[in-house]
């Protein structure tokens, strides 16, 4: 008698505990990146078409023209930046947003949206919210995308720029996110370059590939290189680099056959190419 009252206990534990789990209507999903220094990450909700005609003026599509969108399903669509940015050239501080939009034809009206409590519930909307508003294009697509998706993308090759895309049937839009890394940047080298003399090298990489002010790279190179009775192969190509940019052909042309050495020493083809592209563009 004691084992079946054991048993009954188990089983009623069992069901008072036990949960029933089902695949979600619209699953969730979300995408990040960095632009230039800067995360970026966009969460939401992926509903399919299942069938459906997805935008349009018909009476039965699931979203239509000219009426507001949470962008997704459940909660609609939240974008979280980690500093302040500009979007489609809108100043925009750091922070999260709910995506808000207004479908059309051939144009999108888009929305960040300021207070992320609001959901999915597009009946309480309030412009004084908005932090950006803005018209995009919108792309008719080849091949049909069956599940609501949002990318980043295009990313810029300087990194100070990208694309999120928003696709769903036969639609895509998509805007634009900058991200000016440069005053970050200058801040850092200016805290670090005084606590860690191994910070020059980075500094004045980074002011020569910038255009900045050569004749501190040069400072910053030498220091990066000081006491050092084997420089390093890369360090020296760097440093023939802002010589050149600096006009001293004779000093870019010797410090970077100092870099081939070494990078043939090392058995570095890369850094052997590079130094000979160098020094065929200073005779």
């Amino acid at each position: 008698m004691k084992n079946v009252l054991v048993i009954l206990l188990l089983a009623v534990g069992m069901v008072a505990n036990g949960q029933i789990q089902t695949p979600q209507a619209s699953a969730t999903a979300s995408t990040s990146t960095v632009v230039g220094l800067t995360d970026v990450k966009i969460d939401y909700a992926r509903p399919s078409a299942k069938g459906r005609q997805i935008f349009g003026d018909a009476a039965t599509v699931v979203v239509p023209y000219g009426k507001i969108w949470r962008t997704g399903a459940n909660n609609g669509t939240k974008i979280t930046f980690s500093d302040d940015v500009k979007v489609e050239g809108i100043a925009v501080p750091k922070g999260e947003y709910l995506i808000f939009t207004w479908p059309g034809a051939s144009e999108w009206t888009v929305s960040l949206y300021k207070d992320i409590k609001l959901g999915g519930n597009t009946g309480g909307y309030d412009k004084a919210q908005e932090a950006a508003n803005f018209k995009v294009k919108s792309e008719k697509l080849t091949e049909k995308v069956e599940t609501f998706t949002v990318n980043i993308g295009d990313i810029a090759p300087d990194s100070k720029s990208a694309k999120v895309q928003i696709a769903w049937e036969n639609t895509s839009v998509k805007f634009t996110i900058t991200a000016d890394y440069d005053a970050k940047v200058m801040k850092s080298i200016e805290a670090n370059t005084k606590v860690n003399a191994n910070n020059y090298y980075a500094a004045a990489v980074y002011y020569v590939d910038n255009g900045k002010d050569l004749k501190q790279a040069l400072e910053w190179m030498n220091k990066a290189l000081e006491g050092n009775a084997n420089p390093p192969f890369w360090q020296l190509y760097q440093k023939a680099r802002i010589q050149k940019g600096l006009g001293d052909k004779a000093g870019a042309m010797a410090t970077s056959k100092a870099s081939w050495e070494a990078a043939k020493k090392a058995d570095n083809r890369d850094y052997q190419l590079m130094n000979e592209e160098l020094q065929k563009s200073l005779k």
